[in-house]
Protein backbone atom coordinates (compact mmCIF):
# COMPACT_ATOMS: atom_id res chain seq x y z
CA UNK A 1 0.00 0.00 0.00
CA UNK A 2 2.70 2.44 0.80
CA UNK A 3 4.62 1.52 -2.37
CA UNK A 4 1.25 2.60 -4.19
CA UNK A 5 1.57 6.13 -2.33
CA UNK A 6 4.57 7.30 -2.78
CA UNK A 7 3.70 6.22 -6.51
CA UNK A 8 0.86 8.74 -6.54
CA UNK A 9 2.67 11.59 -5.10
CA UNK A 10 5.37 10.58 -7.97
CA UNK A 11 8.81 10.24 -6.24
CA UNK A 12 10.90 9.03 -8.58
CA UNK A 13 12.26 5.23 -8.27
CA UNK A 14 15.79 6.43 -7.76
CA UNK A 15 14.43 8.57 -5.17
CA UNK A 16 11.65 5.81 -3.49
CA UNK A 17 15.16 3.45 -3.37
CA UNK A 18 16.89 5.70 -1.38
CA UNK A 19 14.18 6.28 1.06
CA UNK A 20 13.39 2.23 1.38
CA UNK A 21 17.37 1.75 2.44
CA UNK A 22 17.51 4.77 4.86
CA UNK A 23 14.48 4.36 6.75
CA UNK A 24 13.96 0.47 6.11
CA UNK A 25 11.17 0.15 4.45
CA UNK A 26 8.21 2.20 1.91
CA UNK A 27 5.88 1.66 5.07
CA UNK A 28 8.72 3.68 7.92
CA UNK A 29 9.71 5.98 5.51
CA UNK A 30 5.99 6.84 5.09
CA UNK A 31 4.88 6.93 8.52
CA UNK A 32 8.14 9.27 9.28
CA UNK A 33 8.08 12.93 10.29
CA UNK A 34 11.32 13.52 9.12
CA UNK A 35 10.45 11.99 5.28
CA UNK A 36 7.44 15.08 5.18
CA UNK A 37 9.96 17.34 5.12
CA UNK A 38 11.51 15.78 1.95
CA UNK A 39 8.66 14.81 -0.28
CA UNK A 40 6.48 17.50 -1.10
CA UNK A 41 3.11 16.61 -0.59
CA UNK A 42 3.46 13.34 2.04
CA UNK A 43 1.85 15.23 4.39
CA UNK A 44 -1.12 16.17 3.06
CA UNK A 45 -1.27 12.53 1.50
CA UNK A 46 -1.48 10.81 4.77
CA UNK A 47 -4.11 12.98 5.85
CA UNK A 48 -6.31 12.91 2.35
CA UNK A 49 -5.52 9.53 1.26
CA UNK A 50 -6.96 6.48 2.36
CA UNK A 51 -4.15 3.63 0.40
CA UNK A 52 -6.37 0.90 1.24
CA UNK A 53 -9.26 2.37 -0.36
CA UNK A 54 -7.12 3.85 -3.68
CA UNK A 55 -5.88 0.26 -3.95
CA UNK A 56 -9.29 -1.24 -3.85
CA UNK A 57 -10.74 1.18 -6.11
CA UNK A 58 -8.15 0.49 -8.57
CA UNK A 59 -9.43 -3.10 -8.39
CA UNK A 60 -12.88 -1.99 -9.11
CA UNK A 61 -11.56 -0.56 -12.80
CA UNK A 62 -10.03 -3.67 -13.43
CA UNK A 63 -6.29 -2.39 -12.92
CA UNK A 64 -4.12 -4.29 -11.30
CA UNK A 65 -0.73 -3.17 -9.59
CA UNK A 66 2.71 -5.04 -10.27
CA UNK A 67 5.77 -4.03 -7.62
CA UNK A 68 9.35 -4.38 -8.49
CA UNK A 69 10.50 -7.70 -7.48
CA UNK A 70 7.09 -9.42 -7.03
CA UNK A 71 5.91 -12.50 -8.86
CA UNK A 72 4.38 -10.99 -11.45
CA UNK A 73 6.77 -8.04 -12.61
CA UNK A 74 7.73 -8.52 -16.08
CA UNK A 75 11.65 -9.55 -15.82
CA UNK A 76 13.06 -8.19 -18.58
CA UNK A 77 11.75 -4.31 -17.09
CA UNK A 78 13.11 -5.33 -13.71
CA UNK A 79 16.17 -5.59 -15.34
CA UNK A 80 17.03 -1.82 -16.77
CA UNK A 81 18.82 0.42 -14.24
CA UNK A 82 15.68 2.59 -12.90
CA UNK A 83 12.18 -0.14 -13.27
CA UNK A 84 9.20 1.38 -12.29
CA UNK A 85 8.58 0.25 -8.36
CA UNK A 86 4.86 0.35 -9.34
CA UNK A 87 2.97 -0.40 -12.74
CA UNK A 88 -0.14 -0.44 -13.01
CA UNK A 89 -1.79 -3.27 -15.50
CA UNK A 90 -5.09 -3.22 -17.63
CA UNK A 91 -5.17 -7.04 -19.13
CA UNK A 92 -2.67 -9.66 -18.88
CA UNK A 93 1.22 -9.93 -18.82
CA UNK A 94 2.53 -13.35 -18.92
CA UNK A 95 5.66 -14.84 -18.98
CA UNK A 96 5.71 -15.50 -22.73
CA UNK A 97 6.05 -11.84 -23.05
CA UNK A 98 9.42 -11.93 -22.02
CA UNK A 99 9.42 -12.66 -25.95
CA UNK A 100 8.82 -9.10 -27.22
CA UNK A 101 10.10 -6.72 -29.88
CA UNK A 102 8.92 -3.02 -30.18
CA UNK A 103 8.12 -1.33 -32.80
CA UNK A 104 7.77 2.32 -32.74
CA UNK A 105 8.05 5.56 -35.32
CA UNK A 106 6.77 8.55 -36.58
CA UNK A 107 3.26 9.75 -36.04
CA UNK A 108 3.07 11.06 -39.86
CA UNK A 109 4.23 8.18 -41.49
CA UNK A 110 4.58 7.27 -45.01
CA UNK A 111 2.50 4.90 -46.82
CA UNK A 112 5.97 3.01 -47.04
CA UNK A 113 5.81 3.26 -43.44
CA UNK A 114 2.59 1.68 -42.87
CA UNK A 115 3.61 -1.12 -45.28
CA UNK A 116 6.70 -1.94 -43.72
CA UNK A 117 5.29 -1.69 -40.00
CA UNK A 118 2.52 -4.31 -40.93
CA UNK A 119 4.94 -6.89 -42.92
CA UNK A 120 7.28 -6.92 -40.11
CA UNK A 121 4.87 -6.85 -37.07
CA UNK A 122 3.06 -9.94 -39.36
CA UNK A 123 6.24 -11.67 -39.59
CA UNK A 124 7.57 -11.19 -35.91
CA UNK A 125 3.84 -12.46 -34.30
CA UNK A 126 4.11 -15.27 -36.25
CA UNK A 127 7.77 -16.22 -34.81
CA UNK A 128 5.97 -15.79 -31.32
CA UNK A 129 7.05 -12.39 -30.19
CA UNK A 130 4.83 -9.98 -28.52
CA UNK A 131 4.55 -7.01 -30.02
CA UNK A 132 5.44 -3.67 -28.01
CA UNK A 133 4.42 -0.14 -28.64
CA UNK A 134 2.98 3.16 -27.27
CA UNK A 135 -0.19 3.11 -28.61
CA UNK A 136 0.45 6.90 -30.16
CA UNK A 137 -1.25 7.79 -33.70
CA UNK A 138 1.17 6.64 -37.31
CA UNK A 139 2.87 3.38 -36.35
CA UNK A 140 2.37 2.41 -33.25
CA UNK A 141 -1.08 2.31 -33.96
CA UNK A 142 -0.57 0.39 -37.12
CA UNK A 143 1.70 -1.88 -35.08
CA UNK A 144 -0.91 -2.90 -32.09
CA UNK A 145 -3.63 -3.40 -34.42
CA UNK A 146 -1.73 -5.72 -37.24
CA UNK A 147 -0.74 -7.85 -34.24
CA UNK A 148 -4.20 -7.92 -33.08
CA UNK A 149 -5.50 -9.09 -36.57
CA UNK A 150 -2.67 -11.55 -37.02
CA UNK A 151 -3.77 -13.32 -33.49
CA UNK A 152 -0.96 -12.04 -31.58
CA UNK A 153 -0.06 -10.16 -28.26
CA UNK A 154 0.71 -7.09 -27.71
CA UNK A 155 1.06 -4.35 -24.87
CA UNK A 156 0.72 -0.60 -25.24
CA UNK A 157 2.82 1.51 -22.72
CA UNK A 158 0.70 4.82 -21.69
CA UNK A 159 2.51 7.86 -20.60
CA UNK A 160 -1.06 8.89 -18.53
CA UNK A 161 -3.13 7.15 -16.42
CA UNK A 162 -4.67 3.79 -18.09
CA UNK A 163 -8.15 5.41 -17.49
CA UNK A 164 -6.99 8.25 -19.65
CA UNK A 165 -6.49 6.73 -22.88
CA UNK A 166 -4.66 9.04 -25.62
CA UNK A 167 -4.81 9.97 -28.20
CA UNK A 168 -9.11 9.61 -27.47
CA UNK A 169 -9.22 8.01 -31.13
CA UNK A 170 -7.49 5.23 -29.79
CA UNK A 171 -9.65 4.50 -26.91
CA UNK A 172 -11.37 1.13 -29.28
CA UNK A 173 -8.00 -0.01 -29.60
CA UNK A 174 -6.98 0.23 -26.21
CA UNK A 175 -10.45 -2.00 -25.45
CA UNK A 176 -8.96 -4.16 -27.72
CA UNK A 177 -5.80 -4.97 -26.90
CA UNK A 178 -6.54 -5.60 -23.31
CA UNK A 179 -8.35 -8.63 -24.44
CA UNK A 180 -5.25 -9.81 -26.10
CA UNK A 181 -2.96 -8.42 -24.24
CA UNK A 182 -1.97 -5.09 -21.92
CA UNK A 183 -2.25 -1.81 -21.27
CA UNK A 184 0.64 -0.82 -18.97
CA UNK A 185 1.47 2.38 -17.25
CA UNK A 186 3.49 3.60 -14.12
CA UNK A 187 1.71 7.02 -14.04
CA UNK A 188 -1.59 6.61 -11.60
CA UNK A 189 -5.68 6.27 -12.59
CA UNK A 190 -6.17 9.80 -13.19
CA UNK A 191 -3.12 11.54 -14.72
CA UNK A 192 -2.98 12.98 -17.71
CA UNK A 193 -0.90 12.36 -20.11
CA UNK A 194 1.96 14.54 -20.48
CA UNK A 195 4.75 15.60 -23.03
CA UNK A 196 7.08 15.13 -20.22
CA UNK A 197 5.65 11.90 -19.30
CA UNK A 198 6.82 10.20 -22.42
CA UNK A 199 10.43 10.14 -22.43
CA UNK A 200 10.22 7.95 -19.18
CA UNK A 201 7.22 5.73 -20.68
CA UNK A 202 9.60 5.06 -23.66
CA UNK A 203 11.87 3.85 -21.26
CA UNK A 204 9.08 0.85 -20.21
CA UNK A 205 9.08 0.19 -23.95
CA UNK A 206 12.37 -0.44 -24.61
CA UNK A 207 12.21 -2.31 -21.28
CA UNK A 208 9.79 -4.38 -21.84
CA UNK A 209 11.25 -5.59 -24.83
CA UNK A 210 14.31 -7.75 -26.42
CA UNK A 211 15.20 -5.26 -29.21
CA UNK A 212 13.08 -2.38 -30.28
CA UNK A 213 12.81 -1.88 -34.15
CA UNK A 214 12.40 2.03 -35.44
CA UNK A 215 10.56 2.20 -38.80
CA UNK A 216 10.17 5.87 -39.36
CA UNK A 217 11.02 9.06 -37.80
CA UNK A 218 12.77 12.31 -37.90
CA UNK A 219 15.73 13.03 -36.08
CA UNK A 220 14.04 14.47 -33.11
CA UNK A 221 11.52 11.90 -33.48
CA UNK A 222 10.07 10.47 -29.88
CA UNK A 223 11.58 6.89 -31.57
CA UNK A 224 14.77 8.01 -31.03
CA UNK A 225 14.35 8.55 -27.82
CA UNK A 226 13.57 4.63 -27.41
CA UNK A 227 16.01 3.44 -29.12
CA UNK A 228 18.64 5.37 -26.99
CA UNK A 229 17.00 4.04 -23.81
CA UNK A 230 17.57 0.55 -25.49
CA UNK A 231 20.86 0.84 -26.29
CA UNK A 232 21.59 2.55 -22.04
CA UNK A 233 20.13 -0.91 -21.29
CA UNK A 234 21.79 -3.27 -23.41
CA UNK A 235 18.69 -4.02 -25.80
CA UNK A 236 19.34 -4.86 -29.38
CA UNK A 237 18.53 -1.62 -31.66
CA UNK A 238 17.34 -2.15 -35.56
CA UNK A 239 16.33 0.71 -37.96
CA UNK A 240 14.32 0.46 -41.10
CA UNK A 241 16.28 2.21 -44.19
CA UNK A 242 14.15 4.51 -46.45
CA UNK A 243 14.67 6.73 -49.37
CA UNK A 244 16.82 9.98 -48.31
CA UNK A 245 14.44 12.58 -49.89
CA UNK A 246 11.71 11.71 -47.05
CA UNK A 247 12.47 14.04 -43.92
CA UNK A 248 10.62 10.51 -41.77
CA UNK A 249 13.89 8.34 -42.91
CA UNK A 250 16.43 10.84 -41.45
CA UNK A 251 16.07 9.17 -38.01
CA UNK A 252 16.57 5.37 -38.80
CA UNK A 253 19.27 6.58 -41.03
CA UNK A 254 21.37 8.28 -38.09
CA UNK A 255 20.40 5.37 -35.70
CA UNK A 256 22.58 3.31 -38.62
CA UNK A 257 25.42 5.02 -38.79
CA UNK A 258 25.84 4.99 -35.14
CA UNK A 259 25.72 1.40 -35.60
CA UNK A 260 21.69 0.18 -35.33
CA UNK A 261 20.96 -3.40 -37.17
CA UNK A 262 19.67 -2.60 -40.36
CA UNK A 263 16.58 -4.23 -40.90
CA UNK A 264 15.95 -5.37 -44.84
CA UNK A 265 13.67 -8.20 -44.03
CA UNK A 266 12.67 -10.22 -41.06
CA UNK A 267 15.78 -12.66 -40.44
CA UNK A 268 17.81 -9.55 -40.40
CA UNK A 269 15.81 -9.24 -36.48
CA UNK A 270 15.29 -12.86 -35.73
CA UNK A 271 19.24 -13.81 -36.33
CA UNK A 272 20.45 -11.36 -34.01
CA UNK A 273 17.98 -12.01 -31.10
Amino acid sequence: MYWLGFNFLQVRPEIFTSLRKYFGSAAAAWKSGECDKLIPGLSRAKNDLDLRSYYFRLREKSIDCYFAGDNLYPDNLFNIDTPPYVIFVKGRLIAEDRRAVALVGSRRMTVYGRTVCRGLTRDLVRSKFTIVSGLARGIDSVAHRTALESGGRTIAVLGGGLDRIYPPENRLLAQEIVKQGALVSEYPPGMEAKKENFPNRNRIIAGLSLGVVVVEGTEKSGALITATCAAEQGRDVFAVPGPISSPTAAGPSRLIQNGAKLVYEIDDILDEL
